[in-house]
């Protein structure tokens, strides 16, 4: 049994999470979700990297899963506790000391989001519902209204405070569907920033409310 700490993307709900602990529960191991403190001006990534850790404690066997901007607090927070694996879903990688605000225009995000959307045929103008929301169940979607908040500027003018990348087994997972971060983007930014192969999941940016199980399995199966 491992346990996986499991870090959300903008806006630090634990219920993005909702749908995939169970399944990884189901599965034998256990799933802690966080809620991080979003909203806060005074609480930038080095808060959150420390939430992760106290939520890590003094386990042995954590397997760290990052999604989105989840990706510039996994660094910090692998240099706090131990951690067996680290998985990058649908995440920005940070390189040492960049910005979250800086990341777009270092990796040439615009450029290829615009690009995979005049290829398969969707608005290249931006809109929750064509980048984030177009697989998700209406009913989830509905039902994560109330759980949406407001990422505090803090962290995009933050640098990432490391200095090279965690000595920790890392694994780089995207959404064979994410319309935001397209699936050649990620595989290029995870090439030339951490020199790893992208492995593919079912699912948009928010695979883990539109492919919840599928997600879940992936996950175990790196710890077979």
């Amino acid at each position: 049994m491992s346990t996986f700490v499991l870090i959300p993307g903008a806006g630090g709900a634990a219920w993005y999470w909702h749908l995939v602990v169970p399944e990884l529960r189901a599965a034998g191991h256990e799933a802690v979700a966080l809620d991080l403190p979003a909203a806060d001006e005074t609480a930038g990534l080095p808060e959150y990297a420390g939430l992760v850790a106290a939520a890590i404690g003094g386990r042995d066997d954590a397997v760290l899963v990052a999604q989105s901007l989840g990706g510039f607090t996994a660094p910090l927070a692998c240099a706090l506790a131990p951690v067996t694996l680290l998985v990058l879903v649908n995440a920005m990688i940070p390189v040492p000391g960049e910005m979250a605000g800086q990341w777009w225009d270092h990796t040439g995000w615009e450029a290829a989001r615009v690009a995979a959307a005049q290829a398969a045929g969707y608005a290249t103008e931006f809109d929750l519902a064509t980048y984030f929301l177009h697989d998700v169940p209406a009913d989830v979607a509905a039902s994560g209204e109330a759980q949406q908040w407001p990422e505090a500027d803090v962290v995009f003018g933050q640098p990432c405070g490391f200095e090279r990348w965690p000595d920790v087994p890392t694994r780089v997972l995207a959404g064979s569907g994410d319309r935001f971060f397209p699936l050649e983007f990620q595989r290029r930014v995870a090439r030339e920033r951490l020199g790893l192969g992208t492995d593919e999941t079912p699912g948009g940016h928010l695979a883990a409310l539109s492919h919840p199980a599928a997600l879940a399995q992936r996950l175990c199966r790196y710890l077979a």
